[in-house]
């Protein structure tokens, strides 16, 4: 082989190394763009969860400061001054817990939209979550109660004090920082096994308000308690 063959030919083979080490580059380039996008995209994920539980904390802590008043206020019940005292402050509290029920939809929306109430506005369709039915359950309670209440009303401050637990126990389920769920829809999508539990607890708070007040008007209202508080 003569040296301009040889020269071609290293031509050649440099020619298709410098091809191949820049479609090495090349491709090495687009994966690290591709990891860098999907760094960028988990940052925003979490930068959003951040923010959507520091909003539903406050919410939270404000529904069980409340749900701790109204447990007092059911020890203290007939330390009121009179009636017209105890209706007062029950109703500030009614107006307050409505308040709360009403703003804890933003953060726990209906489970099963699809199955129930489609003739209802779109943010009352389906199923209420736990931890607003601990909350709704808690108000038809309160409602209930009056001053001078014989032994039904004995361990009324013992139902707020169970519908205050089962709330702290979701609310804290829901903010848990180890959850890999997806920030949307991550409630729906709990472990089935603290999903049940916490439908089960939740059902046991439903029967037995029920027994308590036999003659509250529960189905009728069960979505909209704030309206007879209007």
């Amino acid at each position: 082989m003569d040296g301009n063959s040889l020269m071609e030919s290293a031509q050649s083979n440099w020619t298709l190394i410098v091809t191949v080490v820049s479609a090495v580059f090349a491709v090495i380039g687009a994966i690290a763009s591709h990891l860098e996008t999907r760094r960028q995209e988990k940052i925003r994920v979490e930068t959003l969860r951040m923010h959507v539980d520091g909003a539903s904390l406050d919410w939270g802590s404000a529904a069980i400061d409340l749900m701790g008043r109204m447990e007092m206020f059911a020890k203290t019940r007939r330390q009121q001054a009179n009636d017209q005292s105890f209706e007062t402050n029950k109703i500030n509290l009614l107006m307050q817990l409505s308040s709360l029920i009403e703003r804890g939809r933003m953060f726990f929306p209906n489970i099963d939209p699809q199955k129930k109430g489609a003739q209802k506005e779109g943010a009352y369709r389906g199923h209420r979550p736990p931890i607003l039915d601990a909350m709704v359950f808690a108000y038809y309670e309160l409602e209930a109660m009056n001053r001078q209440e014989g032994p039904t009303g004995e361990n009324s401050a013992s139902f707020f004090q169970e519908c205050r637990r089962l709330l702290v126990s979701e609310l804290q389920a829901h903010t848990d920082p180890r959850r890999r769920d997806m920030i949307l829809g991550r409630y729906d999508k709990q472990r089935r096994s603290h999903r049940e539990e916490a439908l089960t607890s939740a059902s046991s708070l439903k029967n037995r308000l029920k027994a308590r007040r036999p003659h509250l008007e529960f189905e009728r209202t069960e979505d909209d308690p704030e309206q007879e508080a209007a």
